[in-house]
């Protein structure tokens, strides 16, 4: 029986995970997730997807980030029709973060089409509204770990991934025509935590695989090895960098779990005496909903209870409304200010980026990945001006970064996952990675022995044939929506926009309106050649 694999996203990318798998009498996904990043690769949330929703029998979610559920309200409004399994908690943690990303959308669609009004541009929709995410959410179906599930013979099993509270790594297996033979045996990683990360253990699975698709998100990059105590005094450093001389300092939050460890770790150096006692606002919703997921959950986590009665304390500005968010502008020094979302491609923290980043003392605090093109990765890299929801935005600010809070494994950490999981027999696909991230993880592990000749590392759209007899082949001729090219580094929005803040530079350094008119008119030569 030929069973088929498509890497519909987080292939090439890190951003939009989605996989479906073709066999002889069924049609389903493993994630539906948002792609993040240029605009480019936004773009793909937009279009269609690579197959016909309607004719998927189901979804089977790894966990509750967006850019691995994302899409599944527009899956629903596209014309799936089934059930979606998950653990409990992905599926109490999706109840506050579709119907946010929704908003999120709606909001920015709205500030888009004022805009586009202005340019006599046509208006454009949301990917989805608030009312698809809340629809999509009755479909939704809970498992526990470690659990066999039959969907109509397609056993699924989930393993604890140890990213974020719910997150899980799914085994199936697919039964084959001859009942002497075994079932075809896959593995998804999902996202896997480091080891030794608070609330979770290890992460873990079952061994002897067929084909294991791990993410490589990490790849190249390794982390010391840090106690609790330990990664505060990192933290406690950076904090006392910036705001020292009443300086104030931003934190891009990643709603779940990223924001809870930083809120108790900072009450933790507070309590302690080691920091002084600062305001220390969350201008999240959505991270204040997904704290009221972890206290419902707190029995299912390790060494979670202290951590959570530190975050109950009133130390902490929670800032729900709108208002409530702008009143932050009032402060001017002395103060933290955590806002969605993680890469600040979207939410409150770009208002904050552009009301305070001007400022030299002004620190933006980077805690977790930041995605090829996003406005994170920008400003990681240095970038001086940005553009904002059209608006361009000097950054004078300081930008710094710390990985000690990173929820994904490092590169020896995947190396030992991956290794762990042997015998795989016929392949390991490298996805949810950066191309070079991708190709660091491949070499490291052929230096550990694995052979080379099972190591993929596919580009999104690829579909492959799976097969427990010889090598997996992929199909030739199949439709990409993006060339690998497109998939890395800046696209050609970004060097659009670097290009309009260059020119008003280079306008505004000439002495006199003829320099400027002569520096017009070659401009217009150009374009008129080009």
């Amino acid at each position: 029986m030929d069973v088929s694999l498509k890497f519909c996203g987080a292939a090439g990318t890190v951003t939009g995970s989605c996989y479906m798998v073709k066999t002889a009498g069924h049609r389903f996904l493993v994630d539906c997730g948002m792609f993040q990043g240029t605009k480019t690769i936004r773009s793909l949330n937009y279009n269609s997807f690579p197959f016909d929703p309607a004719e998927i029998d189901f979804v089977l979610l790894t966990h509750a980030h967006i850019d691995h559920s994302g899409l599944l309200p527009k899956l629903f409004k596209e014309g799936f029709k089934g059930p979606v399994y998950m653990t409990e908690p992905t599926k109490d943690l999706l109840a506050a973060m579709l119907p946010d990303s929704a908003h999120i959308q709606e909001m920015d669609v709205m500030h888009l089409n004022r805009r586009n009004a202005r340019r006599g541009k046509p208006e454009i929709e949301p990917i989805y509204t608030q009312q698809d995410a809340e629809a999509c959410q009755l479909d939704f179906v809970s498992v526990d770990y470690e659990e066999w599930l039959d969907l109509d013979g397609i056993r699924v099993k989930f393993w604890n991934a140890g990213h974020i509270l719910g997150s899980a790594s799914i085994q199936i297996e697919v039964p084959t025509a001859d009942p002497n033979e075994d079932s075809l045996r896959l593995l998804w990683s999902g996202d896997l935590g480091p080891n030794h990360k608070l609330f979770h253990p290890d992460p873990d699975a079952s061994t002897d695989y067929d084909y294991v698709i791990s993410e490589s998100t990490y790849g190249g990059r390794t982390r010391p090895v840090v106690t609790s105590e330990e990664k505060r005094d990192i933290l406690l450093k950076e904090i006392k960098a910036a705001l020292k001389n009443d300086g104030m300092l931003l934190i891009p939050a990643f709603a779940v779990e990223r924001t809870q460890e930083l809120l108790a770790d900072i009450l933790i150096l507070q309590q302690t005496g080691q920091l002084r006692n600062v305001p220390i606002f969350l201008d999240s919703p959505l991270a204040i909903k997904a704290t009221e997921v972890f206290k419902k959950h707190a029995g299912e986590l390790e060494d979670v209870a202290g951590h959570l009665d530190h975050i109950n304390t009133g130390h902490i500005r929670f800032t729900q409304t709108v208002e409530e968010s702008k009143s932050i502008n009032r402060i001017k020094s002395g103060a933290i200010i955590m806002a969605g979302s993680g890469m600040c491609d979207a939410g409150r923290i770009r208002h904050h980026i552009k009301n305070r980043m001007w400022n030299t003392n002004t620190t933006l605090l980077l805690v977790g990945y930041q995605a090829e093109g996003s406005l994170g990765r920008l400003l990681l890299e240095g970038a001086r001006k940005v553009r904002i929801q059209g608006e361009e935005i000097t950054i004078r600010g300081k930008v710094r970064q710390i990985e000690t809070y990173s929820g994904h494994a490092d590169e020896n950490e995947l190396v030992d996952w991956i290794t762990s999981r042997k015998p795989i027999r016929h392949g390991l696909y490298l996805c949810h990675g950066e191309e070079e991230a991708a190709k660091a993880l491949k070499a490291a592990l052929i230096a550990e022995g694995m052979p080379e000749k099972l190591i993929s590392i596919p580009s999104i759209d690829d579909e492959v044939r799976l097969s427990r007899k010889g090598k997996p082949d992929y199909f030739e001729n199949i439709p990409h929506r993006l060339k690998p090219q497109d998939l890395g580094g800046w696209d050609a929005h970004n060097e659009f926009a670097e290009l309009q803040i260059d020119l008003k530079e280079a306008f505004d350094k000439l002495a006199d309106e003829k320099a400027r008119r002569a520096l017009a008119r070659r401009i217009k030569r150009a374009l008129e050649k080009a």
